[in-house]
C-alpha cells in the first residue's frame, strides 16, 4: 500500500461530518472571490499596465479567475476535491507569501487580506488531505457507480 491510499484510508476514517460544511464554505467563498476579481478590471487592468510583461500578467489574472470560479463551484459541490485545491495552492501560496506578507499581520490598511488568505490557504491543505467527506458529489458517485 503506497503512501497515498494510506492518507486518503486515515482521512476516510477520520473525516468528521461538520468539516463538510467547512468544505462547502470555503468552496463558496473562493467562487465569491473569483466574481470580485472579475468584477474589479479596473484594478486588473491597472496592475497588468504597471507590470512590464502585460501578456503573462493577463494571462495569470484569467488562470486566477477561472481557478477561483471553477475551483471554488468544485470545491463546494465535493466534485474532484483534491484536483480543485491542488490548482487553488499555487494562487493562495503565491497571495500568502508574495503579495499580502508585505503589508504585513493583523496590519490595518490592508483588512485582514493576509490573515484570510492565510486561512484559506491552511484549508486548502487540510481539505487536500481529508478531500469531500461524506456530502459531496464524490461521495454519492462511489456509493452509485452505475446511475
Amino acid at each position: 500500500m503506497n503512501l497515498t491510499t494510506k492518507i486518503e484510508d486515515w482521512a476516510d476514517s477520520h473525516h468528521p461530518k461538520w468539516i463538510d460544511f467547512v468544505r462547502i464554505a470555503l468552496g463558496l467563498f473562493i467562487l465569491y472571490k473569483g466574481i470580485l476579481f472579475i468584477s474589479n478590471t479596473d484594478a486588473l487592468i491597472s496592475m497588468a499596465e504597471s507590470m512590464e510583461i502585460t501578456f503573462f500578467n493577463m494571462a495569470l489574472a484569467h488562470y486566477v479567475a477561472f481557478a477561483h470560479l471553477a475551483g471554488g463551484i468544485l470545491i463546494a459541490m465535493g466534485l474532484l476535491t483534491r484536483f480543485a485545491t491542488l490548482v487553488q495552492l499555487p494562487i493562495l501560496f503565491f497571495a500568502v507569501f508574495f503579495v499580502n506578507i508585505q503589508q504585513g499581520f493583523l496590519s490595518v490598511s490592508n483588512n485582514l487580506e493576509f490573515e484570510i488568505s492565510l486561512v484559506v490557504f491552511i484549508l486548502l491543505i487540510v481539505f487536500l488531505i481529508y478531500d469531500s467527506g461524506k456530502f459531496s458529489v464524490d461521495h454519492w458517485m462511489k456509493k452509485h457507480p452505475n446511475e
